[in-house]
């Protein structure tokens, strides 16, 4: 999943959230340098990773986008997963998604000295465009898969995505709120339970 679903199931605890949005910029070793705390939501970012890239539902979906989009198939359901989170967020949350994203921003903000050089040069603007809410929509999509596009070795892999996810919407969307809870109910067994929030 990509980073509004992870930030949400850190649900609430302000290092899980540090340590999960730094995970993938982050090696192991690099890792090892922060706060156990911190390098406890790194851990939760990968599984989270293992789970959803090994859970069934997901894989109908990476199974149905592969003949258009072929390795990148996994990494548009990441990105449709924000969409389909944003969408369904009133199931998942009694916090409207503005006040979250807010909290959120307030918090990376707080932290930026933990933050690798490059991505505290780009936080700012990732902040100033609202990121997290921007995968909400079809003009957000569409410009995140041009971002992805300059980085990726088969962009054209990635032609089409956005009609990808308007073509299959019904299925992904069932599949996602199949999904969902269930990620929800394994970070709160895995992780959650022995974690006091504060």
């Amino acid at each position: 999943m990509n980073f509004l679903a992870h930030i949400f199931l850190s649900c609430g605890h302000e290092e899980l959230l540090i340590g999960n949005f730094l995970a993938d910029y982050l090696n192991n070793e690099q890792a090892r340098q922060y706060p156990e705390a911190i390098q406890e939501g790194v851990r939760l970012h990968r599984a989270i990773d293992t789970y959803t890239d090994n859970h069934p539902e997901v894989l109908k979906g990476v199974r149905r986008l592969y003949e258009a989009h072929s390795k990148y198939a996994p990494v548009i359901i990441d990105v449709f997963y924000d969409y389909l989170l944003s969408c369904n967020w009133h199931r998942y949350s009694d916090q409207p998604l503005p006040e979250f994203t807010r909290e959120v921003y307030q918090v990376l903000e707080e932290n930026m000295a933990l933050m690798p050089p490059g991505l505290k040069r780009h936080l700012p603007m990732m902040i100033a465009d609202d990121w997290l809410r921007s995968y909400g929509s079809h003009n957000g999509l569409a410009i995140t898969f041009r971002r992805m596009k300059n980085r990726v070795s088969r962009p054209e892999y990635l032609d089409g995505a956005l009609e990808s996810l308007m073509l299959h919407h019904e299925g992904l969307n069932e599949e996602f709120n199949t999904f969902f809870p269930e990620v929800i109910e394994y970070v709160h067994s895995e992780f959650l339970s022995q974690i006091p929030k504060g």
